[in-house]
């Protein structure tokens, strides 16, 4: 079994990540799982013009392998097959594109609340992936 798990550093994602590793452990067929970042830069756009798209790049990765730390060290505490991407765009297309391009069997994130009255329920990233996907979408608290 495949799956995709993106991670945005939030109390929610990290309980999707806690959830994967028992979903994993406990599935009949081994588990691939594939942990990824995702960062729109878009709000950076206007500090290109002052610093080098190479400072922007390092921000990015460093941030992106600080969220993901928490979620690798509990998948590695439960010795879960697991790999990691670092990805810059829009957020939820990106996590559609890399699931297709995976083919992965499921997508498992955090759901967070964010503004509005849906995404008080359903975040707005986590919305747009489960409209979205061709595959099944977990959403974990």
């Amino acid at each position: 079994m495949k799956i995709l798990l993106p991670i945005d550093g939030s109390k929610s994602s990290l309980n999707a990540a806690r959830y994967v590793a028992k979903l994993a452990k406990n599935s009949r067929s081994p588990a691939v799982v594939t942990l990824v970042s995702v960062h729109d830069d878009t709000s950076l756009s206007h500090v290109k013009q002052f610093v080098s798209k190479s400072v922007v790049d390092d921000y990015l990765r460093e941030v992106s392998e600080k969220e993901l730390k928490a979620a690798q060290k509990v998948l590695n505490t439960t010795r879960v097959k697991h790999n990691m991407a670092i990805k810059r765009g829009h957020i939820a297309d990106e996590i559609v594109a890399l699931a297709n391009k995976d083919k992965v069997d499921l997508i498992v994130m955090g759901a967070k609340g964010r503004g509005g009255l849906l995404d008080v329920l359903i975040g707005s990233v986590a919305q747009r992936v489960s409209g979205s996907a061709k595959q099944p979408v977990l959403l974990v608290k």
